[in-house]
């Protein structure tokens, strides 16, 4: 991942911020005098702004090397609801092909909704393949990254002499078993 990619500012803001100044600078140099001119020409240029970052949107995977566009999982109950729809946009594919070989749907019409069920079908798939993230690694690689800039080390911690388990230096209590930990 690159470091643009990390920041927190995405090219819609710079589009959107553009689109603000061109408006008021549209504004203030036409001074309309109707109002409905000044909203009418505000939202032109709001357009003008939206078309651009889809021109971007379009152009970037062509000149941008190893271009690829991610999808992002809320977690397990938006991935439970993912694979609903999926399920039900290859019933829908289904039920069309279905309709088309009956001949209720004329090929002009089969064509056009196949080809927007399969392109939804084909969206949800990729959703669905994106790893889970697996947030108890994520919190162990940082408790360790902040024990070693603590200075701490595993030689630092207590050894229950029940079950073995490593526990924090000012413990008094095993963290896995409960037994009381002795002073050293």
């Amino acid at each position: 991942m690159t470091e643009a990619a990390s920041s927190s500012f995405r090219p819609w803001h710079l589009f959107a911020l553009v689109a603000l100044l061109a408006a008021t600078v549209a504004i203030l140099v036409a001074r309309p005098s109707d109002p409905v001119g000044a909203i009418l020409l505000t939202l032109a240029i709001g357009a003008a702004g939206l078309v651009g970052l889809m021109v971007y949107r379009v152009i970037t995977p062509l000149f941008v090397k190893g271009f690829r566009e991610t999808t992002v999982m809320a977690g397990s109950r938006s991935r439970a609801a993912v694979q609903r729809e999926k399920t039900l946009v290859l019933r829908s594919i289904k039920e069309l092909e279905f309709d088309r070989a009956m001949g209720k749907v004329s090929d002009v019409d089969f064509q056009e909704m196949g080809r927007r069920l399969r392109a939804r079908a084909l969206r949800l798939m990729k959703q669905l393949d994106v790893e889970a993230v697996d947030f108890l690694a994520v919190i162990e690689r940082e408790l360790q990254t902040r024990l070693d800039a603590a200075g701490l080390s595993p030689a630092d911690q207590q050894v229950c002499g029940g079950c073995g388990a490593s526990n924090d230096i000012d413990a008094r209590f095993c963290k896995s078993c409960g037994t009381a930990l002795e002073e050293s």
